[in-house]
């Protein structure tokens, strides 16, 4: 337990001396596929216990035990004879794992999780001393297990500041509080189509977990999540976070669910929650947009992932969904038309608008949580403006936030009156009129009072710059459309 502590920094120290590490994002990238071997090993060895017919997917020569473990007796691989193993049977091997249709999921993502995957260290030596500090981890310890979840956690919280594998995280708080806001029950299942780390998986698995008081429960719970990544390294970063927190059968997969027509979803594709943070501030090619409908086919990723959300949402399911002021503001006719089937389809009930610096050092693009359901039709919608806690000028790296930042909202959520701050609204309700017909589906309500101006890192600021532009553009039409049709009406 007391190696725990000093383990990432254990495994840093080691790879600063390897030629073949460039950078923080490849020596993160070096420990997630050892450590999936390492966490895959111990699931296999709770596998076989449980049913002696159990036959590995993996090669014996190519499992964790047999090839990383050392044994101490002066036999263990090292040097160039290991590098020249890791490199030219580990790899190949677990990079073509016969897998098809049949194969079952726990089988399945060893193959998955190599397929992309690489080994950039160069000196053997090195890698052997790697390879030792994780396999030292005794994961069959019930406790060590559970404070190695905890460094897994760490580990990813890394990732937001190896370079642009930041986007893969969102921070815990939030995830903790979209999965406390939406009260998971036992036997429904959430789904997040663009999981990442399995932040919002996790989340939703500890609060369901309270739950569970049978083997019934225990069996629903393994059951309860769905995840689509479609990055290679997020997801093996994920199946590994789902194997350490005891699901057996992660129901995970390697895909892109933008690469589906939504219109082919039926009832089967349905779920009964969707907690997700889409990615946002990219851009589709035409041929992604072809599986939405024209009116819904917006070229930003986080528009067509809220098409996707709310085609496959069940009746009666709920959402809590993280987006970009754009969409808020946004104006221009694939936004308006998305927002305009979320309220007339669905009851948005509740917009949380965060602070800026929320996915600091990431981006510094406000976004907002939105909780709806599918219920019917939106009557009324709330807005609360979360402000900055006590004492702080904007979140970073070193005082991120933290879950008790939410506590006004959770004070606000269950007795909601209107709050009026210095002249700005801080809370208030509007109708499903007032939003549609009198603010042409503007939802930027409750925004925050700015006294400065706001700096944004370049590719932010574009964006920002992009969509206020085609809002503009959009309102302008609007306006001479309407202008036209008055002089056209007055001619006759």
């Amino acid at each position: 337990m007391a190696n725990l502590s000093g383990f990432v920094k254990r495994l840093r120290d080691i790879m600063r001396n390897d030629a073949g590490i460039n950078g923080d994002a490849q020596r993160i990238e070096q420990i997630a596929w050892m450590l999936f071997l390492k966490v895959y090993d111990a699931k296999e060895q709770d596998w076989e216990w449980d049913d002696e017919n159990y036959v590995s997917i993996i090669p014996e020569e190519c499992r964790w035990a047999n090839w990383a473990h050392d044994d101490k007796s002066g036999k263990a691989m090292t040097g160039e004879r290991l590098l020249d193993f890791v490199n030219n049977t580990l790899f190949p091997t677990l990079k073509k794992l016969p897998v098809d249709a049949s194969t079952p999921i726990k089988k399945a993502i060893v193959q998955t999780t190599f397929a992309d995957a690489n080994n950039y260290m160069k000196d053997g030596v090195l890698l052997r001393q790697v390879i030792n500090v994780i396999d030292e981890l005794d994961l069959s310890d019930y406790e060590e297990s559970h404070a190695f979840g905890e460094i897994y956690e760490a580990i990813l919280k890394e990732l937001q500041s190896a370079g642009s594998a930041g986007e893969f995280y969102t921070p815990r708080a939030v995830t903790q509080f979209m999965a406390q806001m939406i009260k998971p029950q036992i036997g429904e299942k959430m789904a997040d189509f663009a999981c990442g780390t399995g932040g919002f998986l996790t989340s939703w698995l500890k609060e369901l977990e309270k739950k569970i008081k049978t083997t019934e429960d225990r069996e629903a719970f393994g059951q309860s999540i769905y995840g689509i990544e479609k990055k290679q390294f997020p997801y093996m970063l994920c199946i590994t976070n789902m194997l350490l927190h005891d699901l057996d059968v992660p129901q995970v997969f390697h895909d892109n669910s933008l690469l589906r027509d939504v219109l082919d979803y039926t009832e089967g594709d349905q779920f009964d929650v969707i907690l997700m943070n889409p990615p946002y501030g990219g851009s589709e090619k035409a041929e992604v947009k072809n599986h939405f409908p024209a009116d819904l086919a917006s070229s930003e990723t986080a528009d067509l992932f809220m098409s996707v959300i709310m085609y496959r949402l069940k009746k009666n399911g709920r959402a809590s969904v993280i987006l970009p002021d754009g969409f808020l503001f946004g104006t221009d006719n694939a936004k308006v038309n998305i927002k305009k089937k979320l309220l007339s389809e669905f009851n948005l009930h509740t917009v949380v608008r965060m602070p800026g610096s929320v996915f600091s050092p990431y981006t510094s693009i406000t976004t907002n949580i939105l909780f709806f359901e599918r219920t019917g039709a939106t009557e009324e919608t709330w807005f609360y403006r979360l402000d900055m806690p006590e004492g702080y000028k904007h979140f970073s790296k070193t005082k991120p936030m933290k879950l008790e930042h939410f506590a006004p909202v959770l004070e606000w959520w269950n007795d909601r009156v209107e709050i009026n701050e210095d002249g700005f609204d801080k809370a208030k309700k509007f109708t499903a009129k007032e939003l549609s017909e009198d603010l042409g589906y503007n939802l930027d309500q409750c925004g925050y009072p700015h006294e400065e101006e706001e700096i944004l890192a370049p590719m932010d600021l574009i964006q920002r710059y992009q969509e206020e532009r085609a809002s503009l553009n959009a309102e302008i039409d609007r306006v001479l459309a309407e202008i036209t049709a008055k002089l056209g009406g007055a001619e006759l």
